[in-house]
């Protein structure tokens, strides 16, 4: 008789240690809504020149506590640390760089808020 499984839909995750480098890029704070996944893949394209192998996470968060709840929209740059072995202080200084500029396009190019600009 063969036996199915059926994979969790949720479950508990065995502590890890952490990303070599995690950016967080808070898009949603100023674009008022989730990246596309064009704009993730142009976000990819940047980043291979930095480093080889990375993970990109575009999330919703909501986070609840007392009388406080918030809502994000959030994309997050993982570099695992097998994968670390050339992150230099200025590779991760690129990196964070990097992301700041893709983000600032992709605002400018579809926000109705216009041009980000520095105070």
């Amino acid at each position: 008789m063969d036996m199915i499984m059926n994979p969790a839909i949720a479950f508990r995750v065995d502590p890890h240690e952490g990303p070599a480098l995690e950016v967080r890029v808070n898009f949603g704070v100023y674009a008022g809504r989730n990246a596309t996944a064009a704009e993730i893949a142009d976000l990819a394209h940047l980043l291979r020149s930095e480093v080889s192998a990375f993970s990109v996470v575009a999330e919703a968060r909501h986070e609840f506590g007392n009388d406080v709840e918030t809502s994000l929209h959030q994309v997050v740059i993982e570099i695992d640390r097998r994968n670390a072995d050339d992150l230099t202080d200025e590779t991760c200084e690129r990196i964070v760089d990097a992301a700041d500029r893709w983000a600032t396009a992709c605002i400018a190019s579809r926000s109705e808020l216009g041009e980000l600009r520095e105070t």
